[in-house]
């Protein structure tokens, strides 16, 4: 392993690897990074917008479901292969990064 994922792993809490292992298991990072744009918004802008409001559940339902609309014309397809669990632990996640 190189010295930049060790220090990575150091310094991350257990829940937060896991949870990124989440967003990697289904595959949400091919259209979604940490602070950067790429398809969709990245986990920041999301975490800002919604930032104070009791988003965890609308969130982790639109992972699930899908959408479009909320940040520009590209939709975001349907996640159904996401358990709901899964989908609260993301949006608790995503919702946290500052």
């Amino acid at each position: 392993m190189n010295k930049l994922f060790l220090s990575t792993l150091m310094v991350l809490p257990l829940s937060a690897q896991a949870d990124e292992a989440l967003l990697k298991k289904y595959n949400c990072t091919a259209c979604h990074q940490t602070a950067v744009k790429v398809v969709g918004p990245s986990y920041k802008m999301v975490a800002d917008k919604y930032r104070g409001q009791p988003m965890t559940d609308k969130l982790a339902a639109k992972i699930r479901a899908g959408g479009a609309g909320n940040w520009g014309q590209i939709p975001m397809p349907p996640h159904p292969q996401v358990t709901v669990a899964d989908a609260k632990t993301m949006a608790t996640y995503i919702l946290a990064i500052k």
